[in-house]
């Protein structure tokens, strides 16, 4: 669609001087009507979210011991491959996210 560049803008004040005063009114009631009070407390109660009660489950992971070509970041204390090793400051080893 093509735009005539050189007319005046015209922007939502000057629509409003041209509305009638009934309309004017209505647009006020509806936007007065429009807020609901809703009390957060008893929403939050309502709520319920799928799966949040864990406390019947057991978790079933195979857990593994360090291995020989792994250590553990003194910094962010994830065990990583040696691969990732990236410094050592005395007995401290960093990774390389670390470093």
């Amino acid at each position: 669609m093509a735009q005539d560049y050189d007319a005046p803008r015209r922007n939502e004040a000057d629509e409003l001087g041209e509305d009638s005063l009934e309309e004017l009114k209505a647009r006020r009631a509806e936007a007065q009507s429009s807020s609901v009070d809703v009390d957060e407390t008893d929403f939050n109660e309502a709520l319920e979210l799928p799966g949040a009660d864990l406390s019947g489950e057991e978790l079933t992971v195979r857990v593994l011991p360090k291995q020989e070509d792994e250590f553990t970041c003194s910094r962010c204390f994830l065990v990583q491959h040696r691969s990732r090793l990236a410094a050592t400051k005395g007995d401290a080893l960093y990774c390389r996210d670390c470093a």
